[in-house]
């Protein structure tokens, strides 16, 4: 079969000298042991530096101007010793705990000289109660007199403190332990306590399944291998590079986490696209390094443009204007760096080392991307399946829209809230803990509210009838467990409380709570005074994060979408393209924010994935699945179209350039997509529930985005839309700038724009 007219000038000798992204991957593919040293002296040099000065991981996080802040920052300034971050100790004994008052004694001073402790409160009174009377209410003492609990405050999280501090308190707690009492930590003092677990199980069970796949994918050994290489040395650059950018940002704990998840999916998918198409070029007879160089120039074109779309949308998260949320989008995004790092240098370089020998060690007769040219008679699976389409759009998009809108029902009863210590392991400390103060004390008491009163204002005369107003308020707001008396800080400047819910800090009606105190019984109360009300402590820090997030998740979502559309507008030139991107990408990204409510929130499979019961969704976990998906599942978008335009500017057939895209790439994408959900699906495994969240939603949205959507909506919608999907504006056209995705050697005429 002689050559298609648009390879015309692949020739060596007629070829143009190479230029940029070409030059790059040729000189890497002739210099590979340069390449390769210099990718292994920088990784051991950033890991060395990432051991010797690398930042800390931490939850510490504040949100400046919400109730919480503004409340906390009242009651440090009136009563120090009363600020600071407070977790219980618990402990609990088939005894009462009177018999060990000496020994908790012992504990509370050790604890108070402990340091970054403010403060210590010993559960058991000086004068024990007489037998048979009732603690008085919210005493840290259980009616029996079993369960108890040591508060500490701390200056700081004590989840920011390292190891070394934890056996202090360990040292501290020593006498109960030895007199038999059973001590858990709850609260961040808990957090800090857990066992130190990595996610290198999911890394090692994702990576095993990536093998198999590509080896039964490409059929040799030497071509499975290089994205595998490429990929995990790109991740463990990334880390180290997010580790020394953790001494000036702070980055939440599963941020390392999320960024291997997102890195090891992105590196292998792009080294395997490259990959593909230089096995193709050494098919039709060019030489490695020309071949590496063209599959740069190419292939490497989109992988350049997707990584750019995925730290858009990742960049898209500071819309947020939460450092929190925004860090975590930075953390993936560096590991997206250095995965489209690692496949423009490192690929090319491992291909020009294996040469011709790439298909050496194979299980099967090796097969490439298959290319076919404008005459050339394509009659392959794929074709005829978008013949298939072709034939019946209607339906086929049908099929698709019912599928996904199934998938996405449950999105309509979302509840967004905070993840307690309930629903952990029972391996875990803090869990303990949590259990025992709710089978004593009540499940509210896991999550006590402070109410702060300011009253600097406030005419000594009319304080007490302030205080009065106050307190009948707040005993009247239904879904409180316990009030406390209102106490006078020591300056009597501030009055605080505390409030127990009824239920768990996770549960809505406790956020409800929070919000009715803080928007309705406070400035109700304070009304017509100079005093002002707030509401913190961790849970109704939570709330308000909660509430900061619902509120701008909308345009979180605007951003992204916008920016995507600009891009993919300026990729594809095609204003019709561009809509039909972000509508389908949506649809996907709901069906997978609905499989994520049926499986945690509403208890469909939490209890199989280690999850104690219902749990609502993590506050933030939407917003992050919607950058992440918006930004993978325009991968696929990218390759898929930029095969679909270049058939279609090289034939002027709209139809036949959905069937060429189809036949070349539909393999690829799938056996990258099946790689992707294998990553992602492995950390279902993890023990931390957000993770776990984040695992599931990122598999299941990348599994539809590959089959619903690039399978049955993107190739009927396309159908229909015909020639008119390419359509510009030709004023539009003018002033968006000129972006080449797949190259510049497609020299054939162009179809009708």
């Amino acid at each position: 079969m002689s050559a298609p007219a648009s390879r015309a000038g692949r020739t060596p000798g007629a070829a143009a000298p190479p230029k940029g992204l070409r030059a790059l991957g040729e000189w890497c593919a002739r210099h590979f042991v340069v390449v390769m040293v210099l990718w292994l002296v920088g990784l051991g040099g950033l890991h060395a530096l990432q051991n010797t000065v690398g930042g800390t991981y931490s939850d510490d996080f504040t949100l400046p101007g919400t109730q919480s802040d503004t409340g906390l920052n009242v009651l440090k300034m009136y009563e120090p010793s009363a600020g600071g971050f407070s977790s219980p100790i618990v402990l609990h004994d088939d005894t009462p705990l009177t018999a060990f008052q000496s020994q908790i004694g012992q504990t509370v001073t050790a604890l108070e000289q402990l340091p970054d402790v403010l403060s210590a409160v010993d559960p058991i009174p000086a004068t024990p109660p007489a037998p048979g009377a009732q603690p008085p209410p919210n005493a840290p003492l259980s009616a029996d007199g079993t369960t108890a609990y040591i508060t500490v405050r701390f200056a700081v999280s004590p989840s920011s403190l390292g190891q070394e501090y934890l056996d202090g308190v360990d040292a501290a707690v020593a006498p109960l332990r030895a007199a038999g009492v059973q001590v858990e930590y709850g609260g961040s003092l808990g957090e800090l306590a857990r066992p130190e677990t990595t996610d290198l199980l999911s890394e090692a069970i994702g990576f095993a399944v990536a093998v198999i796949v590509l080896i039964i994918g490409f059929g040799s050994v030497i071509a499975a291998g290089m994205p595998l290489v490429t990929a995990l040395i790109g991740v463990i650059v990334g880390l180290s590079c997010l580790s020394l950018l953790a001494n000036a940002l702070t980055f939440a704990t599963v941020s390392p986490t999320l960024a291997t998840m997102i890195g090891l999916g992105v590196g292998i998918d792009y080294s395997l696209f490259l990959i593909t198409r230089h096995r193709q070029r050494l098919i039709d007879g060019e030489d490695p390094a020309t071949a590496a160089g063209h599959a740069v120039s190419t292939s490497g074109r989109a992988v350049l443009v997707s990584g750019c779309t995925v730290i858009v949308a990742l960049a898209g998260l500071y819309v947020s204007r939460v450092s929190f949320i925004g860090n975590l989008g930075i953390a993936a995004a560096v590991t997206v760096i250095t995965a489209v790092l690692g496949a423009l240098t490192l690929t090319p370089a491992f291909l020009g080392l294996a040469g011709r020998n790439i298909d050496r060690f194979h299980l099967r007769k090796p097969i490439a991307e298959t290319e076919t040219g404008p005459d050339e008679q394509v009659t392959g699976p794929w074709h005829r399946y978008a013949q298939k389409v072709e034939r019946r759009p209607w339906w086929f998009m049908a099929v698709g829209v019912v599928v996904i809108g199934v998938l996405a029902i449950p999105l309509f009863s979302i509840q967004l809230g905070h993840i307690d210590d309930g629903a952990d392991p029972t391996s875990f400390t803090d869990r303990r803990a949590f259990d025992l103060i709710s089978d004593a004390f009540g499940p509210g008491t896991n999550g006590p509210l402070t109410v702060v009163i300011d009253q600097n204002a406030v005419p000594s005369g009319d304080r007490a009838a302030l205080a009065t107003s106050v307190q009948n308020a707040l005993a009247a707001v239904p879904g409180t467990a316990t009030v406390t008396p209102l106490q006078p800080t020591s300056d009597g400047n501030a009055l605080v409380s505390t409030v127990i819910p009824v239920n768990a800090p996770q549960d809505r009606s406790t956020t409800d709570l929070v919000n009715t105190l803080k928007d309705e019984t406070l400035p109700q109360a304070v009304a017509g005074t100079a005093a002002s009300g707030y509401v913190t402590g961790t849970t109704a820090a939570q709330v308000d994060f909660l509430d900061i997030v619902s509120e701008r998740l909308p345009l979180i979502i605007a951003t992204v979408v916008g920016l995507a559309f600009i891009i993919i507008l300026i990729v594809f030139r095609g204003v019709l393209i561009a809509v039909k991107a972000a509508v389908l990408n949506l649809l996907s990204i709901a069906a997978s924010y609905g499989v994520v409510v049926a499986v945690f929130q509403w208890g469909w499979g939490g209890p199989a994935l280690g999850v104690n019961g219902k749990v609502p969704i993590e506050s933030y976990v939407p917003m992050m699945m919607f950058a992440i998906v918006f930004g993978l599942s325009m991968d696929y978008e990218v390759f898929l179209l930029a095969r679909v335009r270049e058939a279609w500017l090289r034939t002027g057939d709209s139809k036949g350039a959905v069937a060429h895209a189809l036949e070349i790439t539909a393999r690829v994408i799938s056996c990258a997509a099946l790689i992707m959900v294998s990553v992602f699906a492995a950390f279902l495994i993890s023990n931390n529930i957000v993770v776990k969240m984040l695992g599931l939603g990122l598999a299941v949205s990348v599994l539809i985005d590959a089959t619903i959507v690039r399978l049955l909506l993107v190739p009927a919608v396309l159908t229909l839309l015909g020639k008119h999907a390419w359509w510009i504006p030709r004023w539009l056209d003018r002033i968006l700038p000129h972006l080449d995705t797949e190259g510049e050697e497609e020299p054939a005429a162009p179809g009708p724009a």
